[in-house]
């Protein structure tokens, strides 16, 4: 039984209009679902991907009015997003352009990468991705040949790499493969392969103990969720936590996907996600994410709901 790889991740945005703006046409993403937080439904719950919103490519982030995050340990580190080999001098032009925090061009774990910040600080890594296929959004203000294909890998930072790696192995079925020395200098980096592997598939995990322990907040990641094709295998994954007595949330139903939620020992909150039925399932593809989209057992509540949400566009 085998994690397919990364299938969203999940971040903390104190700024939605100024995030939509950003993700939209800085980095030229898709904003394939505008919804809110089925938990606190005051809060836009926003998704970006590439133009066919598929599994593998979404950010989506929480809209709360939060401080700034304290970075430290047990924290979800560092994003990375796939782009094409030949981009990363157009993507380091484009964010310096746009006065962000942009590192240098250089050869990480043996890829090519690029490191930079958004403007509420959220850690990403651009890696030089291996060729295949690529979805791009026609409407994006990035040309097609340089657009973001979708995440991994995602690096978390945890103190002690024994209980983590335990979880990852036995649990999960993650396969370890390398480490690699921390480029910030704090650490070594464990490279675990979901399913066939490569970037898409890989979680980088640095051990970290003389970090602080990380606060939440804007420019955070909230969890990050794992890709299963569908709901018989999820049933599945669920069995196999409660076999090793691990604590999850059990099934949750997000309507866009079915997933559940546990905490790895290094703190940091993981989700297993189905692919299907995916966001075109209550609007049209053409148009998904252009208005508010609600699942059917929050709909009773649109008018109250929209009430309370600010304009992003």
């Amino acid at each position: 039984m085998q994690l397919t790889g990364i299938h969203h991740l999940t971040a903390i945005t104190a700024d939605a209009p100024a995030n939509n703006r950003f993700y939209t046409e800085t980095l030229g993403m898709r904003r394939v679902k505008k919804t809110v937080n089925q938990d606190d439904t005051s809060a836009y719950h926003l998704f970006f991907a590439d133009g066919a919103g598929r599994p593998g490519s979404d950010l989506t982030f929480f809209d709360w009015p939060v401080a700034p995050e304290r970075r430290g340990t047990h924290s979800i580190s560092r994003t990375g997003l796939r782009v094409a080999e030949n981009s990363l001098e157009y993507w380091a032009n484009r964010l310096r352009d746009a006065d962000l925090t942009v590192g240098e061009i250089a050869a990480l774990d043996g890829r090519a990468s690029l490191d930079f910040e958004d403007p509420e600080g959220q850690r990403f890594r651009l890696i030089a991705d291996q060729p295949g296929t690529a979805h791009p959004w026609d409407r994006s203000p990035v040309p097609a040949a340089y657009q973001i294909r979708g995440l991994g890998p995602i690096t978390i930072s945890v103190p002690d790499l024994t209980a983590t790696d335990l979880i990852l192995t036995k649990v999960m079925n993650m396969g370890k493969l390398r480490e690699y020395a921390s480029p910030d200098g704090v650490g070594q980096v464990h490279v675990y392969r979901m399913g066939d592997g490569g970037p898409s598939a890989e979680l980088h995990v640095a051990v970290q103990p003389d970090l602080p322990v990380a606060r939440q907040g804007a420019g955070a990641v909230h969890h990050v969720a794992f890709r299963v094709p569908d709901v018989p295998t999820l049933h599945r994954w669920a069995q196999r936590l409660n076999d090793f007595h691990v604590p999850s949330s059990g099934e949750v139903e997000r309507y866009y996907f079915r997933s559940l939620y546990f905490r790895e020992p290094g703190g940091n909150l993981f989700e297993i996600a189905t692919d299907t039925p995916g966001f075109a399932v209550d609007e049209p593809f053409e148009t998904m994410g252009e208005s508010l989209s609600l699942p059917p057992f929050l709909e009773t509540r649109r008018d109250h709901i929209e009430a309370g949400l600010k304009p992003l566009d």
